[in-house]
């Protein structure tokens, strides 16, 4: 969707008659115990439902947002950004220190600013980015087990790495799209894919334009199945040039998946935080 000048301007102005500001909002969370980001018509717990419940009291006001992106039941997030409307005067630490003191234990609220009325978390985005984190040991870990995804086979790397780079650049990503995916173009940029081993961790690092429904989970569903060699390396471009879903395999598990960063141009500059998720924070070689 995009937003002329003129049309920003328009949406400024208005806004600011109204006496109205738009607030952006750093957000990490465990999804565990979360049907997912989106509010649902259900009544079963979600991330934005508790969000805005817990913002809503610190303005006094009912609150509503938009988010970055919207992530799975079991997706976590440590980059998530949101923003949202409100006519409430608050300091951003405020809102920041007012929204964690009514949030359970497994969201936080990590930075507030105020934003141009033309800022959208999810339009304006230019780049998303996520981490896939496995614990590769034959013994299923008794910690972490929401966290990561556990695979008991042997996974090669080397092999993980290679059939990655098939997937680097702009492609048709039908094959690794789930059959619900309401996006209207399969045709996705993958800036980078990397495929790194920490002790028993194997983090998967991969950001891009935009991403499809399950289109992380279905890259790493692949890339697992050639890591444990029941494929071939080059099964990962026979995958993606078939474009058809069936061809990939199993979707892997939520609990590996981090939505760990989202950028935006210049024009609209955010408070800059670690690329998590914490417990993978002091391996350096992972980088920014």
């Amino acid at each position: 969707m995009a937003i002329t000048d003129t049309g920003a301007e328009t949406a400024a102005t208005e806004m600011a008659a109204e006496g109205f500001s738009r607030i952006a909002l750093g957000v990490e969370y465990k999804g565990s115990r979360y049907s997912g980001w989106q509010r649902q018509s259900t009544g079963v717990l979600t991330v934005q439902e508790t969000l805005e419940n817990a913002l809503s009291r610190v303005a006094d006001s009912p609150v509503s947002l938009m988010c970055a992106g919207r992530t799975d039941a079991g997706v976590h997030a440590c980059g998530q950004v949101v923003h949202f409307d409100t006519q409430a005067v608050r300091t951003m630490k405020a809102w920041t220190m007012g929204a964690n003191i009514n949030l359970p234990h497994d969201i936080s609220v990590t930075w507030a600013k105020v934003m141009p009325a033309h800022f959208h978390a999810r339009f304006k985005a230019i780049a998303r980015r996520y981490r896939y984190v496995i614990y590769n040991d034959p013994i299923r870990p008794a910690h972490l087990g929401q966290e990561v995804t556990w695979n008991h086979r042997p996974l090669d790397v080397e092999r993980m790495a290679l059939a990655a780079d098939y997937l680097v650049g702009t492609h048709d990503f039908s094959a690794f799209r789930a059959g619900q995916c309401q996006a209207k173009s399969p045709i996705k940029h993958i800036h980078h894919l990397r495929v790194t081993r920490h002790g028993k961790m194997i983090v998967i690092d991969i950001r891009a334009n935009a991403f499809l429904h399950h289109m992380v989970r279905n890259i790493a569903g692949v890339l697992m199945t050639i890591g444990a060699e029941e494929r071939p390396v080059e099964w990962a471009s026979e995958v993606l040039e078939s474009r058809v879903r069936r061809t990939g395999g199993v979707t892997a598990h939520p609990f590996g998946l981090y939505l760990v960063q989202v950028e935006y141009r210049d024009e609209f500059p955010l408070p800059a935080r670690y690329v998590g998720p914490h417990f993978l924070t002091g391996f350096t070689e992972l980088g920014g």
